[in-house]
């Protein structure tokens, strides 16, 4: 029996709410997402609540139930108060700034790096190496987060590179003579 899956998802205020045979559709004041669904979980909303329960007992409708359930919970607290995501930048001379809807980095390459910012995500430059990013989506904000790490990973020697915020890297002691 799965934990996760037999707790109902509560709907908060100012959260509307759309429950049809293939989809989840949530409306919020951040936005309006929408969830496709499979054949192997049904969904139900009652009172306010949303609970989802699995069709069979085969394997993967059992393995189904929990993670429907996490994502329409995903749903329901992304268009209500969204999800944030920091990277912090450390080296000498690495910094990032917002020039229109484009994040340019300055991470130690010949050239600076353009990012263009994706349809319904905000990037917010607090300080040169500070970068915030924001929206609905909790898997499109952690993309985002990714692709942006992925130009210049954190190396372990002195630490240079982008990182989440808490995010913890390991150094290694360096060369002895």
């Amino acid at each position: 029996m799965s934990r996760v899956g037999k707790n109902p998802v509560i709907i908060p205020d100012g959260v509307s709410v759309e429950v049809k045979p293939d989809m989840v559709k949530a409306k919020g004041k951040l936005g309006e997402l929408t969830l496709p669904l499979i054949d192997e979980v049904s969904v139900k909303m009652e009172d306010g609540k949303i609970s989802v329960a699995p069709v069979s007992n085969s394997k993967f409708s059992r393995s189904m139930w929990a993670t429907t359930q996490r994502n329409i919970s995903n749903l329901v607290k992304g268009v209500s108060e969204g999800f944030k995501k920091t990277l912090e930048i450390n080296g000498v001379g690495y910094r990032a700034n917002m020039q229109g809807n484009n994040l340019v980095l300055q991470l130690g390459y010949s050239h600076d790096i353009n990012y263009p910012v994706p349809q319904g995500i905000q990037i917010a430059v607090e300080k040169q190496t500070t970068i915030m990013i924001t929206g609905a989506d909790k898997q499109q904000v952690g993309q985002v987060a990714a692709e942006i790490r992925k130009w210049r990973e954190p190396e372990p020697y002195k630490g240079k590179g982008v990182k989440y915020d808490n995010e913890r890297i390991i150094r290694k002691e360096g060369k002895k003579k």
